[in-house]
């Protein structure tokens, strides 16, 4: 057969362009996966806050090539939205299994799970977007925070309003100057994640449900403990071999606009003023119903030093009410009833004083009201500087990704860190009233040898 020139070198082209087509497990493992793909993922958890991030993604065009769950019962509606989807008890088997199959994984588990499930999927080249606190230890989180480094892995810690508008301003108002020099946050969740009055519980004999494999759902934890439904669903946060308290649930979210802004990074040193009654010793299993930590942050790139006092639980309703605030305005960390006490922070500087909620700094103003109406009418206020995310926190993870670029929360330059802040104040427990001194560099607490051993944590063999 003849072939003219023009259509050999279309031929060639062709052939040239289908020896650029990459098996998909290549490029997953090389950290980038073409824009022209859809993303394909795994679910670790499917349960409860595992299934909102599943249905978010869902709608980010993802498909889901697995599903995993220890407990049968919290992944029926999952299964259900995606019977395509093939479903494990046992991780480390779907990863295995789907090792080629997939290109991400997403992690929302008890928090007792996240680093050796997502160190699981980092090490196999897979991008991860885990649930917060990113670990269970200051020592899970360093090493997440290195395996994302070495292999390139586009992840993101979730915190979901880091990419809203309100964090975006808040950021802008700081670095522009409207609260001039900040020196003082505090900030609340009144939520109590404590079992202290029910530890005798425990010593009653329970049987396993049949849906659930409780080998699996301790995964690392060691030593092993029987079943008690005081562990499950949600209440595994109230327990210490398993959940991190309100601190390790709520930090991420209510300090997240402040450590973002002023750049916070690590305390020099962390002090735990109150604890509500708890002992370490006593009531090693659980956490205070309240606890008062303060983080004292050192001078840095030209901002001065900053104090950062978290209240939770009982506790909460000391966080002292700021002047500013009107007498008639009802202040979230006084409220009489849950509905009113919702978690927020107030910022303090030598110029003015904002306060916010939870997530991505909600309901974000300057206080009182009247100078929050002057900045407005005169125009005081900066203008938009940051970039602005488009669809959300899960959205940018799936669109970074494609773009093979950092997300806004990735493990080792923010989330890692973020995660670490309430680590050590639950780490500090361990001597209420004593000043510790921390060296991030080290990984200790070069005054306590009590916190610094609550940095790490002994692993069921098997799961090291």
């Amino acid at each position: 057969m003849r072939v003219s020139r023009r259509g050999f070198m279309r031929g060639a082209a062709s052939a040239a362009a289908g020896f650029m087509i990459v098996p998909r497990h290549v490029v997953a493992q090389s950290g980038q996966t073409p824009p022209s793909e859809t993303v394909r993922l795994a679910a670790i958890g499917c349960g409860n806050m595992a299934w909102g991030d599943i249905q978010s993604l869902a709608g980010c065009g993802v498909s889901f090539a697995g599903l995993c769950d220890v407990d049968e019962r919290q992944a029926v509606k999952a299964r259900q939205r995606f019977p395509q989807a093939a479903f494990f008890k046992d991780f480390r088997v779907m990863l295995d299994k789907l090792d080629r199959q997939i290109d991400g994984v997403l992690v929302a588990t008890p928090d007792h799970v996240h680093a050796v499930a997502a160190l699981a999927a980092i090490r196999r080249g897979k991008h991860v977007y885990c649930e917060k606190p990113l670990a269970h230890t200051v020592g899970e989180v360093r090493t997440l925070m290195a395996a994302a480094q070495k292999y390139k892995v586009i992840t993101q810690l979730g915190n979901q309003e880091h990419a809203s508008e309100t964090i975006r301003l808040f950021k802008e108002w700081v670095a522009a100057g409207v609260l001039g020099n900040v020196r003082e946050i505090h900030c609340w969740a009144p939520s109590v994640y404590s079992r202290m009055d029910q530890l005798d519980a425990l010593d009653a004999t329970c049987e396993v449900p049949k849906e659930l494999d409780w080998e699996l759902w301790q995964g690392p934890v060691a030593p092993r403990r029987a079943f008690s439904p005081e562990f499950l669903p949600r209440a595994w946060r109230h327990w210490a071999p398993y959940g991190t308290s309100t601190t390790g649930d709520w930090m991420c979210h209510v300090l997240d606009p402040s450590f973002w802004a002023l750049d916070l990074g690590a305390p020099a040193a962390v002090t735990v003023e109150e604890v509500n009654g708890w002992d370490p010793v006593k009531h090693a299993l659980t956490f205070p119903k309240g606890d008062i930590i303060r983080y004292e942050f050192a001078a840095k790139k030209g901002r001065g030093p900053v104090t950062v006092r978290w209240f939770d639980g009982l506790s909460a309703a000391k966080v002292p009410r700021p002047e500013g605030l009107e007498p008639d305005r009802v202040f979230s960390a006084h409220g009489q009833d849950r509905k009113e006490q919702n978690p927020g922070a107030v910022v303090y500087g030598d110029k003015g004083v904002l306060i916010h909620g939870s997530h991505g700094a909600g309901e974000l103003r300057v206080i009182p009201e009247k100078v929050m109406r002057e900045l407005q009418a005169s125009g005081a206020l900066p203008p938009k500087s940051l970039p602005r995310v488009a669809g959300g926190h899960r959205r940018e993870w799936v669109q970074c990704i494609r773009e093979n670029r950092p997300a806004g929360s990735d493990f080792a330059a923010y989330g890692g860190p973020l995660s670490e802040i309430a680590l050590l104040g639950l780490a500090a427990m361990q001597e209420p009233g004593k000043r510790l001194l921390w060296d991030a560099e080290k990984m200790v607490f070069s005054n306590s040898q009590a916190a610094t051993a609550k940095l790490r944590k002994a692993y069921q063999l098997g799961w090291v």
